[in-house]
């Protein structure tokens, strides 16, 4: 990586921040809805009725997130092969930004419905453009490492958002949760000013002009000729199991964490106050670990898949994936045993996803790369917006606790192993143009 130009590594950096900002608003309602949801449904915080609650509107708006997100990732995909990567990144940026500060303004469940989904679709067209744009620009032989390093800013974003979180309801308004929440969506504005940075300091590449210039303009049912048919199923396939996965676990992190603490500050006799702070406290604790492991996770892809190969590599993540998530929530652990283990999950259900930005843009043409990667990427995202839906609806039916439900998922990764018959391994492939 040291024999990057400054250039790439200013290409590198403006899409790593693209994606790192558009996780971190995009995971901004998980933290805030214990305080957000009560509130606009005029219920008292903490209350069983707002804990209820809490779950089933958390996984209802995840998959609300999901479907907008899986619209944009293929409608922008198809954006950035038509007027190229940088305008489609900034473009998508502005969108995910404003959507998410609006949602500060929500006076009910429903307009902070409408926002998020507004800020989901550009949420879901940033990843395409940025990934095809570091693909693009980086030399054949550093391919796989710019495109894991690009994904380290998932854990950034999460990281940045467990802070602001902390920070805003945790210390400046720990004694005003009812207003604390808009507070943390304002935040969502920061990605405004890194989108008109990225649009100064990174032109079009050279790849995208070249053939947007020579080459007939794509077309999503390309994706489903005879050329490109088993490449697009591929993608699909690998990327599907692999969203099931970190969405049921990942939107209920806060919640999980919410819970264990909860019932430890009633065993310590806690007042209000203690019980807030324990609670932010525990939710930290949880999603760092959660991101750390995910951050080692997205780093050792890169070995993986150079000396294992990107088929084998799948194998083995999905396999240990099932293995993490059924020992957190399958056990019989003490509270914050099972909040280290989310570490255990992070390595393995976020980690795999480091993949993503380099395997995706290689099976396809510079063309075509947008379209096909936003679509394998995102629209598997349709059928993933069921997972946070249905665990949020079962665990507030009482039809079995969160921790119960989540056990559940981890069998979801299971289904990688049964799909590798169709996976196109793609080690040692120069990029097509």
């Amino acid at each position: 990586m040291l024999s990057l130009s400054r250039y790439q590594w200013t290409v590198l950096f403006a899409a790593w921040l693209g994606w790192g900002f558009d996780i971190f608003d995009g995971i901004l309602f998980n933290y805030v809805a214990p305080n957000c949801v009560p509130t606009l449904l005029g219920l008292t915080i903490g209350s069983p009725e707002a804990k209820q609650a809490t779950l089933f509107w958390t996984g209802l708006l995840t998959s609300l997130l999901l479907v907008g997100w899986a619209i944009g990732g293929v409608i922008f995909g198809w954006v950035a092969d038509r007027i190229g990567r940088t305008r489609t990144l900034l473009l998508t940026m502005l969108l995910y930004a404003l959507g998410t500060a609006a949602c500060a303004l929500a006076p009910n469940i429903w307009v902070l419905m409408a926002f998020r989904f507004i800020a989901s679709l550009g949420i879901g067209g940033e990843w395409a453009a940025g990934a095809s744009m570091v693909t693009e620009v980086m030399p054949e032989q550093r391919r796989v490492e710019a495109g894991a390093l690009l994904y380290t800013s998932a854990p950034f974003g999460l990281f940045l958002a467990t802070f602001v979180n902390l920070q805003i309801v945790g210390v400046w308004f720990k004694d005003a949760p009812e207003i604390s929440w808009r507070y943390v969506f304002l935040c969502g504005l920061l990605p405004a000013v890194v989108a008109f940075a990225v649009r100064l300091f990174v032109k079009e590449p050279e790849r995208w002009q070249k053939a947007a210039q020579q080459a007939p303009p794509p077309r999503i049912r390309e994706l489903f000729g005879p050329e490109f048919r088993r490449y697009t199923l591929s993608g699909f396939l690998m990327a599907l199991v692999a969203l099931l996965a970190w969405w049921s676990c990942n939107a209920f992190i806060p919640v999980v964490a919410t819970g264990l603490a909860q019932s430890a500050a009633k065993a310590q006799n806690l007042d209000k106050s203690g019980t807030l702070a324990l609670v932010e406290h525990w939710k930290f604790v949880a999603t760092a670990c959660f991101n750390l492991g995910g951050l080692i996770g997205t780093l050792l892809t890169i070995p993986a898949a150079k000396h294992l190969g990107r088929k084998t590599m799948f194998a083995l993540y999905y396999a240990l994936s099932a293995a993490a998530i059924l020992a957190t929530f399958g056990l019989d652990l003490a509270p914050m045993t099972r909040l280290y283990l989310y570490f255990a999950v992070g390595l393995t259900v976020f980690g795999v996803f480091g993949s993503f930005t380099y395997y995706l843009p290689e099976l396809f043409p510079t063309r075509l790369r947008g379209t096909g990667s936003g679509f394998c990427y995102n629209i598997g995202r349709l059928l993933a917006a069921a997972g946070p839906f249905l665990v949020g609806a079962a665990a507030a039916r009482g039809t079995g606790t969160v921790l119960d439900v989540l056990f559940w998922v981890g069998f979801l990764p299971l289904l990688g192993l049964l799909f590798m018959p169709w996976v196109i391994e793609t080690r040692g492939r120069t990029l097509a143009d």
